[in-house]
């Protein structure tokens, strides 16, 4: 993540680097999300269970529902229409 994209990210942190808030405009929205998403390796199936405690521990309002919803709906995670798996796709260069 770029530095200015970084210091942006950091307004929705708390000190120990946990998401305390969703913006609400779309581009700082997405820069956000791209932070959570850094927390997936890619390569890595993730369960349901361990993508909610990962992102569990990665914020502080409460809503991992949220947070997986809008990291794959944006296209950040990918999953199995049932749910039975997860994974970050590869970065395109």
């Amino acid at each position: 993540m770029k530095q200015e994209d970084m210091a942006v990210v950091r307004r929705f942190l708390d000190e120990e680097g946990r998401v305390t808030a969703l913006p609400q405009k779309q581009g700082k929205r997405r820069l956000v999300l791209s932070y959570l998403a850094e927390s997936f390796a890619c390569g890595r199936d993730y369960t349901e269970k361990e993508v909610n405690a990962l992102l569990d521990a990665r914020h502080t309002f409460g809503d991992f529902f949220l947070l997986r919803r809008e990291l794959c709906d944006s296209g950040l995670l990918q999953r199995e229409r049932d749910g039975s798996r997860y994974w970050r796709p590869q970065k395109e260069e």
